[in-house]
């Protein structure tokens, strides 16, 4: 049974976001902001999501610095930490949510795995990119730390999914995040997840190398 479809990864990568670009409307993104807001549309298929993505003032200017120095990356769950494109990172993605030490950490404090791992991130995270795909106990775990006087990442993208804790911990996170001293992007709502976070940092370095669709 012969079937008829587009073999060509380039043409295929290159007509998905000529339609996109029909589809989605990216008026109210800068030309860099725009090019997350398509990655992030060619991601899950859905050009209504962009209505949710939000950028404070300075996050692209931080984000793309920080990809340029080769900043830490903090990755909340491991599927975070494997969306993200090897050749535009390297090594450097850190996840400590399989540590042998969270196990304990979380038994002894009651609280989330994802929330013990933050209390090993400390080391990296100044001037860090952080990349929450997951949990929101995560998120609002980093923004306890912050208020606390822990070290301050660069940027944080902010895109756990769910239905208990998620759309709050990014409502927190675009409301005290100016106050925090923390640039960011963020999904508002529920949607978001791992490939999504992933997206969007891959798209910020694609940026920064000067990749643009």
């Amino acid at each position: 049974m012969p079937f008829d479809y587009q073999r060509d990864p380039e043409a295929i990568e290159r007509q998905s976001f000529e339609q996109i670009r029909t589809l989605t409307d990216l008026s109210r993104f800068d030309p860099d902001q725009a090019q997350i807001a398509m990655r992030l549309v060619h991601t899950c298929g859905e050009p209504e999501i962009v209505e949710a993505l939000h950028f404070s003032p300075h996050a692209m200017e931080a984000g793309l610095a920080a990809v340029e120095a080769q900043a830490s990356i903090l990755c909340d769950v491991e599927m975070v930490r494997h969306g993200l494109t090897r050749r535009l990172f390297g090594e450097r993605p850190l996840c400590f949510l399989n540590d042998e030490r969270v196990p304990a950490l979380a038994k002894a404090t009651g609280e989330t795995r994802s929330m013990a791992a933050l209390s090993l991130w400390e080391p990296y995270l100044p001037g860090s990119i952080v990349v929450i795909g997951n949990a929101p106990t995560a998120l609002f775990r980093l923004l306890e730390h912050l208020e606390t006087g822990g070290s301050r990442p660069a940027l944080v993208i902010g895109m756990p999914v769910g239905f208990i804790g998620a759309a709050e911990s990014k409502d927190a996170l675009m409301a005290h995040g100016q106050a925090l001293g923390i640039e960011w992007i963020a999904l508002s709502g529920r949607r978001g997840g791992s490939a999504l976070a992933a997206a969007t940092l891959n798209a910020l370095a694609r940026v920064q190398q000067g990749i643009r669709w």
